[in-house]
């Protein structure tokens, strides 16, 4: 199981992009409503949760959250005490961790990204307490994964994919919606 957490605010391209391309994919995923069951994008754009933070079995199995960016939703997601139990339980447990654009200063605030490699939006990299800043489109270092903005959506879904689901299907669905790069 994939949580995709959209918090009032949240980047539509960077969630909505990455959660078509999972489904396209066959990954089971579920988008959960910090703001409650629907989540009103950065840009006026209602999207319905599958689930809300509360309905969220936060002791149910699963294999990565994903942080969408975005402001004030990443703001609103770092303020969720839900996201906060999942991030750390995800740290502890091993799992993946995805966050992109302003996102990733969830994860810099809480020191996971300390000695890692990643990327966020411009003008957030003091707030990646510790990480190696790489100028790139998307990053991955072990279990975490960064996104630098709405124009990397393709690249961050697609590494989401590889790693869920192998190289094979990165490429099967790269070319499935003639992605080139």
């Amino acid at each position: 199981m994939v949580y995709l957490f959209l918090a009032n605010g949240f980047e539509e391209i960077e969630a909505l992009c990455t959660l078509d391309f999972l489904r396209r994919a066959g990954v089971d995923v579920k988008t959960v409503g910090v703001s409650g069951k629907i989540a009103n994008g950065s840009h006026g754009i209602p999207v319905v949760c599958d689930i809300t933070e509360d309905e969220l079995d936060k002791d149910a199995c699963f294999d990565m959250i994903i942080l969408p960016g975005g402001m004030p939703g990443s703001t609103n997601l770092d303020n969720s005490g839900v996201v906060d139990y999942m991030v750390k339980r995800a740290v502890l447990e091993d799992k993946y961790i995805c966050a992109i654009c302003a996102a990733p200063f969830i994860l810099g605030k809480r020191g996971i990204l300390k000695g890692k490699r990643a990327t966020c939006y411009p003008g957030f990299e003091n707030q990646l307490e510790g990480a190696k800043l790489v100028n790139e489109g998307c990053v991955r270092d072990g279990k975490i994964i960064t996104g630098r903005a709405m124009g990397s959506s393709h690249d961050f879904a697609l590494e989401i994919i590889e790693v869920l689901r192998g190289k094979d299907e990165r490429k099967r669905l790269s070319d499935a919606v003639l992605y080139f790069k």
